[in-house]
């Protein structure tokens, strides 16, 4: 790691310390006292003998933690070496990397070092954190990670080269006022409006102005949620690259990921009741290894694949996550699932016998399956589209209540990894839940069984050369092409690698 990085990260330990030796100083300065009196003069020596070695230990255990931490990318394997008197290795196979993220605090931004963090498909956090490297050797390493994990054939004569850099190409970004708009029409904003509103009615009906208290700790809480989610929205982009889609956010502490082609297990669109006037959507998505986040914020910010944006950036971030959509007329079916009703685009929805179940969505609620992938739409108000491919599902469930049974309806569960989307269809008809069961078990498992490799380039181009870029191919159109179900043609000019042709029955 570089040597700054025990400082950057203990700088909180350090400061601590720092604190408290020396708050009576602090303290006396802010009293206008002497700082040396008779009794804090005796003090004096044993508080600085303290503190110095408290100092000195603290920055020895961050140097030895430093000087003992090692990184290797070797033999299909990421392996990390940390501990001084308790040894640990952690190793993560490369083909089961899900997503690498760069991530740069503000103090690392400040020394130009950055924390690179990889997912793997069987970890419940991060599998491997390297900090800190500085920003060039952190993207050296995850255009390398990246390589080896798609199953790029290296050359013999080097098999530990570095791997370069792959291109990318800008897809949207999100502009700032656009995200202060959809943080201001949020439903936290309604609840709180609500609540202020009835705040202001009470006290009114009552004489009692004590209901306003209510309403500091609301404002304190909303004004650390907009701050939360404006600092980690800021500045927003995407892009896509033969080595995946990669997005950028942050004001403060900015991030940048990389999700693999094929590695997000579900995706959802959503449109809030405010935002349909505006037309504004977010997209939420499923990674492994994302889902055990501890940090509820941190674990949003990396499962939003687009914060708020228009139609078309949908339909762009729909074309780079599934590049084959398995229907030769996708803008149809994904646009019946993002606003349709009834039969539009092919879906079949609630039966009208259980409309009392849900008397403003069971006309929307419904599913519709490609070649590639299950789509479940819901909602009258909250509108969602969930869209899970076909080699995603792990396992299905039917569920059926007493009231449920009275109307012939059920619903169908899809299991896939922990994560901000449920895959549920509502309130389908018996005769219809049934058969969806026993469809999609077996389009999950053949789509599953021509997975063969857990390398994605192995899986869609194999054999195929490297290019400029250490990846297959140089992109030579947007990926509005996919959108359009055009595969590009010429085995150089594959703008995203796609799937075509594998989930077809």
């Amino acid at each position: 790691m570089h040597p700054a990085s025990p400082f950057v990260r203990g700088w909180v330990a350090l400061a601590a310390i720092g604190f408290f030796f020396g708050r009576d100083v602090f303290e006396r300065a802010l009293q206008g006292r002497p700082i040396l009196e008779d009794e804090f003069a005796g003090r004096a020596p044993w508080l600085l003998a303290g503190g110095g070695i408290m100092l000195a230990i603290a920055v020895l255990g961050f140097i030895l933690t430093w000087y003992f931490t090692k990184y290797q990318v070797s033999g299909g394997y990421v392996r990390v070496n940390t501990g001084f008197i308790f040894r640990q290795q952690r190793q993560a196979r490369l083909d089961r990397v899900q997503a690498i993220d760069i991530e740069q605090p503000l103090l690392a931004r400040i020394f130009g070092l950055a924390e690179l963090k990889f997912e793997v498909a069987d970890a419940g956090e991060s599998a491997v954190r390297l900090a800190y490297l500085t920003m060039d050797e952190a993207r050296q390493l995850r255009a390398t990670i990246l390589a080896r994990a798609a199953g790029v054939a290296v050359d013999p004569s080097r098999p530990d080269a570095p791997a370069p850099e792959a291109p990318e190409y800008p897809v949207l970004a999100v502009p700032p006022s656009r995200l202060i708009g959809s943080l201001l029409l949020s439903e936290q904003s309604v609840f709180v409006l609500l609540g202020g509103v009835a705040s202001v009615v009470l006290s009114a009906v009552t004489d009692n102005r004590g209901f306003y208290f209510y309403l500091i700790p609301a404002a304190l809480g909303l004004a650390a949620s907009y701050w939360n989610l404006f600092n980690k929205g800021y500045n927003f982009t995407a892009a896509i690259s033969p080595d995946g889609i990669r997005l950028r956010y942050g004001l403060l502490d900015t991030q940048a990921q990389t999700l693999p082609p094929g590695r997000i297990q579900t995706l959802k669109v959503g449109q809030p009741p405010l935002w349909r006037a505006l037309g504004w959507y977010r997209i939420q998505v499923n990674v492994a290894g994302y889902g055990g986040v501890e940090n509820a914020a941190e674990g949003s910010a990396r499962t939003t694949l687009l914060p708020v944006g228009r139609l078309e950036d949908v339909m762009a971030i729909l074309a780079l996550v599934l590049p084959d959509p398995g229907t030769p007329d996708p803008a149809a079916v994904f646009g019946a699932g993002l606003h349709g009703m009834d039969s539009e685009g092919g879906f079949v929805t609630t039966p009208r016998r259980a409309r009392l179940l849900a008397p403003l969505g069971w006309r929307r609620n419904g599913f519709a399956a490609t070649d590639t992938a299950l789509l479940i739409r819901s909602g009258r108000w909250w509108r969602e589209l969930v869209m899970v491919p076909h080699q995603r599902t792990q396992s299905l469930a039917l569920h059926q209540g007493p009231l449920a049974r009275r109307f012939r309806v059920a619903d169908l569960v899809l299991h896939t990894t922990v994560g901000p989307v449920t895959p549920r269809l509502r309130q389908a008809g018996e005769e219809q839940a049934l058969a969806l069961f026993d469809a999609q078990s077996a389009r999950a498992r053949l789509a599953r069984k021509r997975q063969t490799t857990e390398q994605w380039l192995a899986q869609v181009a194999p054999g195929t050369p490297l290019g400029d870029a250490g990846l297959p191919g140089k992109p030579a159109a947007g990926p509005e092409l996919a959108s359009e179900h055009q595969p590009a043609e010429g085995p150089a000019e594959t703008p995203i690698p796609t799937q075509k042709g594998q989930h077809h029955g």
